[in-house]
């Protein structure tokens, strides 16, 4: 499950959030409306940077020739990094 919390309400919660996730939910922190910040299962850690990273390395090989510009810009969209 994945549940949303404001950073106010995490700082208030913050022991329910914490068995939230040591439960195996993750939570999707948010200030003023965005998403900033999410905490994860330990066990999830190595898998989710492991499936990011084989995502990244497989778009570069599938673009085959692309720019470095087209690239990035296809990262910041796919991540929603503002310049």
């Amino acid at each position: 499950m994945i549940e949303t919390a404001s950073a106010t309400e995490l700082q208030n919660s913050f022991g329910r959030y914490l068995n939230m996730v040591m439960g195996g939910d993750e939570v999707i922190i948010t200030r003023n409306g965005k998403e900033v910040a999410r905490l994860i299962p330990k066990k999830q850690t190595v898998s989710f940077l492991t499936d990011s990273l084989t995502g990244i390395l497989q778009g570069y090989l599938d673009q085959g020739e692309v720019s470095d510009v087209a690239r990035m810009e296809a990262l910041r969209e796919k991540y929603e990094i503002s310049d």
